[in-house]
């Protein structure tokens, strides 16, 4: 949900629309990323999807920044954080989803849109973005980005509590940096390591994906600049009003590294994008999230049903997506709809919708109904 506690208010009562406006746009790239990498598809959605890789990214700080700040309001009101209260919350609101899901596609083959799954206990303990090889486990290999995020829910509370315990919070600062600096060093070993030495073989797009897309150690660029925002507004007031105050200047910013990030990933297997390419798609949302959640600006105002709906649909969307594609397009291609026809996109757009919508009111709202029976959200 994107709601946290503002202003001293209770969290139910503030909703954050423009978060809203930014998780229906993450959900929008990762689905024409897949759509146009997986997927017969109509050649003007290439221009769009060659960026939509980093939806991905704009969920990590996304959900860097909402579980922080919530976890961030606790210490602030000189409260424990429960680690059990925080793990049944997480657990209500992803896991009954995802094993739907991941019994659908170890089920019934009939679901997969590629052949090959991971071992079923990488699935299960949230361990499968490590040594995933495409080549082999192409098959919801997606659930790669839900596992680096069950991993920061494991890490963040439990990090936070070592340092309220050994009351050295102000150390905090120094530990993020420390964690940027690994991710950005671990990205540069790994690449000379693990893919230089197959650059100019025919499969070195899999050793990149295995080594660098994929591995926690290497992606925790959004993660960190979530709970970076999240630090500076509860931390330190003077520099959330100066980001308030020139917070037109945010978005141009933002805009202006996005659009940089565009043109350095265009290609994002090189070693300039594996590098430099992951902390600028980073730090562009994250100012775009700044700018979100400002009163003042116009995402936060402009209250939308769509992107409501979106936002409420992305987790359904982002764990069904790729089943329901593939079936919808094997389905209406037999009456003479071609895959790659716009018309094929549009039914795919409104099948994923219908889907999500289902697995929605089927098992998220019964579980997240049935979490408020064991804590307080």
């Amino acid at each position: 949900m994107n709601q946290i506690i503002v202003d001293g208010k209770a969290p139910e009562k503030i909703r954050l629309f423009g978060l809203d406006h930014l998780r229906a746009v993450a959900i929008g790239l990762v689905f024409l990323y897949h759509y146009g990498r997986l997927f017969p598809h109509p050649d003007w959605t290439n221009t769009i999807s060659i960026f939509g890789w980093t939806g991905v990214d704009l969920f990590f700080v996304l959900s860097g920044y909402l579980i922080s700040a919530q976890l961030f309001s606790k210490i602030e009101a000189q409260k424990p954080i429960s680690f059990k209260s925080f793990f049944i919350k997480r657990f209500f609101r992803i896991i009954p989803a995802y094993l739907l899901v991941v019994a659908l596609y170890f089920m019934i083959p009939f679901c997969r849109e590629r052949e090959g799954l991971a071992p079923l206990w990488k699935y299960l303990s949230f361990m499968q973005n490590f040594g995933l090889d495409l080549r082999s486990q192409g098959t919801f290999s997606h659930a790669w980005s839900l596992c680096i995020e069950e991993q920061f829910y494991l890490f963040l509370p439990l990090t936070l509590m070592i340092l309220l315990y050994f009351k050295a919070m102000k150390k905090s600062r120094v530990l993020l940096i420390l964690l940027f600096i690994i991710s950005f060093i671990a990205r540069i070993c790994t690449w000379q390591i693990k893919v230089l030495p197959f650059i100019d073989n025919n499969d070195s797009w899999a050793y990149w994906y295995k080594w660098i897309y994929y591995p926690t150690f290497c992606r925790l660029d959004g993660l960190l600049v979530g709970v970076t925002v999240a630090a500076f507004f509860k931390f330190y007031p003077n520099i959330k009003m100066q980001l308030f105050k020139y917070v037109n200047i945010v978005f141009w910013i933002s805009l202006l590294t996005l659009i940089l990030a565009y043109f350095i990933c265009m290609d994002q297997e090189t070693f300039v994008a594996s590098i430099f390419g992951f902390p600028l798609v980073s730090v562009g949302y994250g100012l775009m999230v700044i700018y979100a959640i400002c009163p003042k600006t116009v995402l936060f105002k402009t209250s939308s049903t769509v992107t409501t709906t979106i936002a409420t649909l992305s987790y359904s969307i982002y764990l069904t997506h790729k089943i329901i594609i593939h079936i919808t397009q094997d389905y209406f291609s037999k009456f003479q709809v071609e895959k790659d026809s716009n018309s094929m996109f549009l039914i795919c757009i409104v099948t994923s919708l219908l889907g999500a919508m289902l697995v929605n009111k089927l098992v998220e709202k019964p579980f997240l109904k049935l979490r408020g029976r064991f804590v307080k959200t």
